[in-house]
């Protein structure tokens, strides 16, 4: 049985390869990616393929009742070690009791998982603590977006290849945080790069994944952070024409997380050290300190606050409150010029 005590990815993978199952993972929250990675491990190691058509069954929470789950779970394997019973869509079960009840004295060789998407179990009830007491309850989150380009940098890694942290965040800023898209397009990536050189550039994101290498959300926050005011003007320009490259409402998210950062970096003890600047905004890397050491240099921690006060009002703008018909690319210039001036 895998030790309940692990509620990580890297931890139930492990288990799971060293063939230490636990009688029910509950696989709950609101990214799919890591639930649909782990029911399908799962569904493709546990049995061998004669094995499947006998002792793995797949089941909608919309279809069949608690009860019923519980019903095929008491049912012994035949031929086999192990028989695996997935319910997917399991927040569509009504009545978990039955369920609850299996789960006080589980089979051993029955392997429920449940598959929770969009939302959580409530750990107040009972079923809940049963789980995590006889098996896996995992709940995946949703990534938060300055930890993007670590999850691209160890993904590519694990996959033999590297990548630069501009490209890094190029691709995190154009793609966002739906993992298994993200996924996708690092998937191409791959496949693209030849065999004598596995690097990840800002070239090669360019001709795969279509995002220009000079105009993107990097490149206009960097400029922004140096106050190069012609680069921004070029890239905002470059956006209002190309809105598919680039729009208002993929980078003010951007801008107002950078700007907050820059508010609480003015108050480090030692802001002029990379290493405790990264530390004190839980930054993965001393490098990606450098961009708030320059901020502060060229804003005052009064201008960052009125910065911040107008990304609120044009964000405000951009869905209609108090703007009958200013377009979003006038607001993003209007943005710009009172950031960078």
């Amino acid at each position: 049985m895998a030790d309940n005590k692990i509620a990580t990815y890297a931890g139930i993978i492990k288990d799971l390869k060293a063939r230490k199952f636990a009688p029910v993972y509950y696989l709950m929250g609101d990214e799919p990616y890591y639930i649909d990675k782990i029911s399908d491990y799962i569904a493709e190691n546990v049995l061998t393929p004669e094995e499947r058509d006998f002792n793995q069954i797949v089941v909608f929470g919309s279809d069949v009742s608690a009860a019923q789950v519980a019903d095929i779970a008491k049912r012994y394997p035949m031929m086999s070690e192990y028989q695996v019973v997935i319910v997917k869509e399991a927040q569509n079960l009504k009545d978990t009791e039955a369920l609850d009840f299996y789960l006080q004295k589980p089979l051993k060789s029955t392997i429920l998982v449940m598959c929770h998407k969009n939302g959580t179990l409530d750990k107040r009830k009972k079923l809940a603590a049963t789980v995590a007491r006889v098996g896996v309850l995992f709940e995946s989150k949703k990534l938060r977006e300055r930890d993007l380009p670590a999850f691209i940098e160890n993904y590519l890694r694990g996959k033999g290849a590297s990548i630069d942290p501009k490209s890094q965040q190029i691709i995190a800023d154009h793609i966002g945080a739906d993992l298994s898209r993200l996924v996708g397009e690092l998937d191409k990536l791959l496949l693209a790069l030849p065999e004598g050189d596995k690097r990840v550039t800002p070239q090669v994101v360019e001709q795969q994944i279509g995002v220009s290498k000079d105009f993107n959300a990097f490149e206009l926050r960097d400029a922004i952070v140096n106050k190069n005011v012609f680069k921004a003007n070029q890239i905002i320009k470059y956006f209002d024409e190309n809105p598919k490259a680039g729009n208002i409402y993929s980078f003010l998210p951007m801008l107002f997380n950078y700007f907050q950062n820059l508010m609480i970096a003015y108050y480090c003890p030692q802001k002029g050290n990379p290493d405790a600047l990264a530390k004190w905004l839980e930054l993965k890397s001393p490098w990606a300190a450098k961009d708030y050491m320059t901020g502060m240099r060229n804003y005052k921690g009064t201008k960052v606050l009125q910065i911040i006060s107008k990304i609120r009002e044009i964000d405000a703008k951009s869905k209609g409150l108090d703007n009958p018909n200013t377009p979003p690319g006038e607001l993003m210039k209007e943005l710009i010029f009172f950031t960078l001036h």
